[in-house]
């Protein structure tokens, strides 16, 4: 007759247990924020506002020194031009690129669609400092949309320097690493198209990633982003907006933003 050994199950039962709890814990401990980023070349104006900054109550109506404007990238798809001039928007930044591996696929539908209505148009790029250099990073830029013409209807090009949707926020970089690469893409910019690009940012990332940096005020017009009533505070250096990114559920888009004058500041600011 056989002897059962009743010590003999549990140990190997434990063992099995010991074995599972192991394994789940490794799978626990993978970050999910690998999941979570999004695809390269999907980054757009203020996709980082709401989370950092929050949002508040939108600003009271525009007055007649205030022009509406709205910004637009791959997610909005082919845009209904008319409707929005027809609800009193009048000009219109198209994200052209992102990094030096990204054009998007609706920009002349976005770009020339805007132009075909009446809107004063201008083109932006999403910056990505941890890719390439600021100056390659121009020239794509330049070479894939965002240039200029001195036609009355085109504006200056914009840099979309903001919260990095990839990764770190200020993409690895130090305060005065992050000036340099945005110096070195208006430097080229302005070398290759005769403008000073336009820059847009929030406080708090532009405070945090450049240290608040208030050397490019005296020529770059400022966009600011701030979902809220008013704008706050401003970066160092300027002493006031040129255009507020001001929501992201607008009417027909949802980026929806103002310009700091009348039309014909923006039509001034299209011819330089």
């Amino acid at each position: 007759m056989p002897v059962h050994r009743s010590g003999s199950v549990r140990p190997r039962h434990l063992f099995l247990a010991g074995l599972l709890l192991a394994a789940l814990s490794l799978v626990l401990a993978v970050p999910a924020t690998a999941a979570d980023t999004p695809a390269r070349g999907s980054a757009h104006m203020g996709m980082g506002v709401a989370a950092h900054d929050g949002t508040g109550a939108l600003p009271s109506s525009a007055d007649a020194t205030q022009t509406e404007g709205v910004d637009v990238s791959s997610h909005q798809g082919n845009v209904a031009w008319s409707t929005l001039w027809s609800s009193g928007v009048k000009w219109a930044y198209t994200k052209a690129t992102e990094g030096t591996y990204y054009t998007n696929p609706y920009f002349a539908q976005q770009y020339n669609g805007s132009y075909n209505v009446g809107m004063i148009r201008g083109a932006y790029h999403f910056a990505t400092p941890d890719t390439t250099s600021g100056a390659t990073q121009a020239n794509y830029f330049v070479d894939h949309g965002g240039g200029w013409s001195r036609d009355g209807k085109t504006l200056p090009g914009a840099l979309d320097i903001e919260w990095n949707p990839y990764g770190a926020a200020c993409y690895g970089k130090s305060a005065s690493a992050m000036v340099s690469w945005i110096a070195d893409f208006l430097n080229t910019y302005k070398a290759r198209t005769g403008r000073d690009a336009v820059i847009y940012t929030a406080t708090s990332w532009w405070t945090d990633c450049t240290g608040n940096y208030g050397g490019f005020a005296a020529n770059n017009p400022l966009w600011i982003a701030r979902y809220a009533s008013s704008v706050g505070t401003l970066p160092a250096g300027w002493g006031y907006y040129t255009m507020w990114q001001y929501t992201s559920s607008g009417p027909t888009v949802g980026d929806h933003n103002r310009f700091n004058g009348a039309l014909d500041r923006v039509v001034a600011l299209a011819n330089g």
